[in-house]
Formats: structure tokens, C-alpha cells, sequence
């Protein structure tokens, strides 16, 4: 990332991050009729591909996921998004205010209305065939939102740091993209990745950690999958071309629940494949893998999250924001530290971690800044004039 030792920063002195104004608070204040209009826009967006994922279940939901849930219980959901939104939308143009946003939610809102609402029976299902996974975006879109943006208000590290802060909508697409990406980045993996590593197989081992129980075979996974992404995370920052994929996720300038989701497409496969191996080699029961996938998907959430939830001696035994929030700090003694995803433990045994007791970050980003589209950054690592930082 720098040529920069992060060890030769004696210099540095630790001090309180500014939030840009742009980025306040204050853009969310009672009145203007955003905060009604973003919601009705927001519940009115959602709520439209929600009906499609009854319609046409086969070409847009995901059959794990499916399994999941109870159709009532998506038809209660979706019912509470379209009555939101224009709810909320009606309010927005009542006051005059963005009505743009309410007319926005009102329209998705009526359009997901004619094509049956809530009440809009299931269309015909093929379970063999791939969809596109909407039904997995929306809900954890909707969760992740919920959960983390609630977090974020009680426990914020910087509470004048606004919900709607600048490139949010660029990490929405990258949410989108990934979410949507990834169901066939799995497909893939579970077709081609067996046949290619199945010599690599120990049916003793194999034996031995399924008769673990669950939470060790839990733990297991957490110790395994993070080893290689620690140096697969590693070599992002110390290999040029590989950082140039990699430079796209540190470009986020603003830290929060869904700023991690800015991740190019290829560096989402090469992860996604690379941590693929140690679990399949391990083989361990569907029982523990979920919960492992649940836990790696709630932490990677929780540690880009504004949340300063004081975490005591935990967070020498998990990642936790602080420690992430440094990895992402373009601050002089951050740079190149703190490579693990879920044990600092990693960082500690390579010499990598950097961990002031109660600092973080001042700034955050790339030395070197990187264009602000998806596109700019889809070809960005492919150019021959970025730069190193």
C-alpha cells in the first residue's frame, strides 16, 4: 500500500477524527422532509421486487433461502414495507418538502399494488433452475439496515456522522452487485472447486471434525478460514496488482454498516474461493458451516459499522470496529496493520497489529484517491497510471 513502515511514525500524534460537514448530521434535520421522503422512497423501492420474487419465484429468489422463511411471514413484511411507504410518502409531498421521494415511494408503491400487492399469489416454481437471488438481497438489505443503523444511533463513534453520508449510493450498487454476484460465485465454487482439491481430502480428518461438537467445530472453521484470509488479505496490500482490486475497498472515506460492501468483483471471487478451501476440506457438519457463515456475515458487518461500543477485553479476542477502523485509517501508523477478519490474534503472531488503547482513526481512505463511480473503479485496478497508494 505505501513504502511507508507503519513502525517509523514516532511522529504521530493521535487526535479526533472531523467529520466533514457534508457528511453531518445536520442533512437529516426534521423538516426538510427527507427523512420521509428517503423512507418511502426506500420501503416503495424494496417493496417492488418483492412482489416479482412471488411472481416469478424460480428466476428471482434463492432455493436455500426459501427453505428459510414461511411465504406469511414475506407477506407480513411486504405489507408493512408498501403501507410505509405511502404512509410516509403522503406526509413527505403533504409537507411540500423532497416531495420527489414521496412521489418516488408512492409510484413503486402502486406500481408492486397492481401487480398484486401482498395478496399476490405465488407463480409457478422450478427448483432446479438458478435465480437471481432479490428475495436474499432485500431481506438482508432491510436487516442489515435495521440492525446496524439502530446500533450505529445508540452506540455511535461519530454521532454527527449522517445516516445519508456522501457515496452511500455507491455502496448501495456495490451491495447490490456483491449480493447478487455471489449466489453464482457459490454455484460455481460447489461445481468446479470439488473436483479440483478432491486429492487434497482426509476422510480421517474429515471424521475428526465432525464428531467435534458444534461449537468446536465452529471455532474450528473461525481459526481456519481466517488464517488464509490473513494472508490472502496480506498479499492484497504487499502484492501491486493485487492492490490495485483492493485499494477499491479502502476507498471508502466514511465508515459504517455498508461500507464494507465496496468490494470489486474480482477480489469478491478470489476471496471467495480461496476461503472456500479450508472449509470444504475440513468438512464439517451444515449445521456448523451455517452458523459459521451467519457469525462471519454479522461480524464483517459489525467491524465497518460506526458503532464506538466499548468492548473491553473482547476485543483482543475478536475484531471489533476500533480494530478494523485502523486497517482502513490512511493515518501514518495504521498503514498495512490489522490484516485478520475475525481473530487479532493473527495480527499479533505476524506483527502486523496495530492497537492504541483507546484511539482510532482520524482519516480514512486511500493515499492515493480513486474515482468516485463503479466503473472508475471496475478498471481502475487495470490502469496503468494509478497509483500505489
Amino acid at each position: 500500500m505505501s513504502e511507508q513502515d507503519p513502525q517509523e511514525a514516532p511522529e504521530y500524534a493521535y487526535g479526533e477524527r472531523v467529520i466533514p460537514t457534508e457528511a453531518k448530521i445536520e442533512a437529516l434535520k426534521p423538516g426538510r422532509g427527507r427523512i420521509s421522503g428517503y423512507l418511502s422512497a426506500s420501503l416503495g423501492v424494496m417493496s417492488l421486487p418483492g412482489v416479482l420474487c412471488f411472481l416469478y419465484p424460480t428466476y428471482f429468489t434463492t432455493a436455500e433461502l426459501r427453505e428459510a422463511y414461511e411465504v406469511w411471514q414475506i407477506r407480513l413484511l411486504l405489507k408493512v414495507c408498501l403501507i410505509g411507504s405511502v404512509g410516509f410518502g403522503l406526509f413527505n409531498m403533504a409537507r411540500l418538502h423532497n416531495a420527489r421521494l414521496g412521489a418516488l415511494g408512492m409510484l413503486s408503491a402502486g406500481a408492486a399494488w397492481l401487480l398484486g400487492g401482498w395478496s399476490v399469489e405465488v407463480g409457478p416454481l422450478n427448483p432446479e433452475q438458478v435465480g437471481l437471488g432479490l428475495d436474499w438481497l432485500l431481506l438482508d438489505l432491510l436487516g442489515s439496515a435495521g440492525l446496524f443503523i439502530f446500533l450505529e444511533k445508540l452506540f455511535p463513534r461519530h454521532p454527527d456522522q449522517a445516516i445519508l453520508r456522501p457515496e452511500l449510493s455507491l455502496d448501495i450498487i456495490y451491495f447490490a452487485m456483491n449480493h447478487l454476484a455471489v449466489g453464482y460465485l457459490l454455484i460455481a465454487s460447489n461445481t468446479f472447486a470439488p473436483a479440483a482439491v478432491d486429492w487434497m481430502v482426509n476422510g480421517t480428518l474429515q471424521a475428526f471434525v465432525t464428531g467435534l461438537p458444534l461449537w468446536g467445530q465452529v471455532i474450528l472453521l473461525v481459526f481456519a478460514a481466517d488464517l488464509v484470509q490473513y494472508w490472502v488479505h496480506r498479499a492484497y496490500h504487499e502484492v501491486p496488482w493485487l492492490w490495485g482490486l483492493h485499494a477499491v475497498h479502502h476507498s471508502a472515506e466514511h465508515m459504517d454498516w455498508i461500507a464494507g460492501s465496496r468490494t470489486h468483483i474480482l477480489q469478491t471471487l478470489i476471496d471467495r474461493s480461496l476461503v472456500f478451501l479450508p472449509l470444504y476440506l475440513l468438512g464439517p457438519s451444515k449445521e456448523a458451516l451455517d452458523a459459521y457463515v451467519v457469525y462471519a456475515a454479522l461480524l464483517a458487518v459489525f467491524i465497518h459499522s460506526n458503532v464506538g461500543l466499548p468492548m473491553g477485553p473482547l476485543k483482543w479476542i475478536i475484531t471489533t470496529p476500533q480494530f478494523h477502523h485502523w486497517h482502513h485509517s490512511s493515518d501514518k501508523p495504521a498503514i498495512d496493520t490489522n490484516y485478520a477478519a475475525y481473530l487479532p490474534l493473527y495480527d499479533w503472531l505476524f506483527g502486523t497489529l496495530h492497537m492504541p488503547d483507546r484511539h482510532w482513526p482520524i482519516q480514512y481512505g486511500t493515499l492515493t484517491r480513486l474515482p468516485r463511480t463503479v466503473w472508475g473503479q471496475f478498471t481502475y485496478p487495470f490502469r496503468k497510471d494509478r497509483g500505489k497508494g
